[in-house]
């Protein structure tokens, strides 16, 4: 038996996640349950410096990659006091996302975490499967395999929409658009973190020309593997949200429609016969409803706890194999030329 601390910052910038988990392994079978998980939110600050990250200078991305491990650390070391953990698995903060030009850039310094908390440390996830010729993401569906072996297809409404499907031969699993980075920016807009179950976008109306513009961006018919980072939603669809022209209202329930429109489609093509859905998104009723009215399967819901900290609880997971020097990345979902043990390891002395 071991407990691993999972932390995840999402491009959706809620706060980092932290996730206190047991796992125990029989036979060839892993078992595991989030013990205690809670999300610290951003300083304002902070939370402005990472929404202007992908512009900033190597020097200031320098120190947020600092500052960013020491709040993560400083998350970390409030937990374990509660709930003392074996290891941290810290994805970190995506700032960059271009693995067609061999990188990825995840801020969140992991020595440092490990001296604020005097733990081991895995991070830095994607950058071996990259090296792979991969895309290094989504990496969540390795521990979805272990983790979850009675659903077959999963849904993450986080920043970005990301969908696996389970066949008996492989695992696919890829970017389906952006999500929350798209309904939570509209709602800041409005003076608001995010839409409290949609119930702005419920008072809009589609806008059939803004609809028909964000179907139309060419990412949507990329074939999988493909992953997204933040810049490429800040380039594409950002300048078609911000049209003030329209009501932010019709905007956001135009990017609700896109939003489970795309994901509709691509339930429709793996012919699943459910879909456990977790993540922010899934909080929102409304994008619920339409994900339903857009999607021939069923979409189920787990517990709160599950739907918040499923990826924290999946990185904690990853984490941990990295520590056994065990492969835990997918080839057939991120398109590298083969499996990898992915991850850095810091020693706390």
């Amino acid at each position: 038996m071991m407990r691993v601390i999972g932390v995840m910052s999402g491009s959706s910038l809620d706060g980092i996640d932290v996730a206190c988990c047991r796992f125990e392994r029989t036979g060839e079978r892993w078992c595991g349950s989030v013990e205690a998980a809670r999300t610290v939110p951003y300083p304002p600050e902070l939370r402005q410096q990472l929404e202007r990250a992908s512009g900033a200078s190597g020097l200031e991305l320098a120190r947020l990659h600092t500052v960013v491990g020491q709040a993560i650390g400083a998350a970390c070391k409030d937990l374990l006091a509660e709930h003392p953990a074996d290891l941290i698995a810290s994805h970190g903060h995506t700032v960059f996302h271009q693995p067609a030009a061999g990188f990825t850039t995840q801020v969140g310094c992991g020595a440092t975490i490990a001296a604020i908390t005097g733990t081991t440390v895995a991070c830095d996830f994607r950058s071996k499967d990259v090296a792979l010729g991969g895309q290094g993401a989504p990496l969540v569906p390795f521990g979805e395999r272990h983790l979850f072996p009675e659903h077959r297809t999963f849904l993450n409404l986080g920043g970005i929409a990301n969908l696996s499907h389970h066949l008996p031969d492989r695992v696919v699993g890829y970017d389906v658009g952006p999500c929350n980075q798209a309904l939570n920016g509209l709602a800041a807009e409005a003076g608001l973190r995010f839409d409290p179950a949609g119930s702005m976008a419920r008072r809009g109306s589609v806008v059939p020309a803004l609809l028909a513009a964000l179907d139309a961006l060419p990412f949507y018919r990329q074939p999988p593997p493909r992953s997204l980072g933040r810049e490429w939603y800040e380039e594409h669809m950002r300048p078609l949200l911000d049209d003030r022209s329209i009501p932010i209202a019709d905007r956001q329930r135009t990017a609700v429609e896109h939003i489970a429109g795309a994901i509709g489609s691509e339930l429709a093509r793996a012919g699943a016969g459910s879909c456990l859905v977790t993540g922010g998104g899934a909080h929102n009723a409304l994008l619920i409803e339409r994900i339903q009215a857009a999607s021939p399967v069923p979409i189920l819901r787990p517990d709160a706890l599950m739907i918040d900290f499923k990826e924290a609880y999946i990185f904690a997971f990853l984490g941990l194999l990295r520590h056994r020097g065990e492969v835990n990345t997918l080839a057939s979902v991120t398109g590298a030329c083969r499996d990898s043990v992915g991850g850095a390891l810091y020693l706390p002395n």
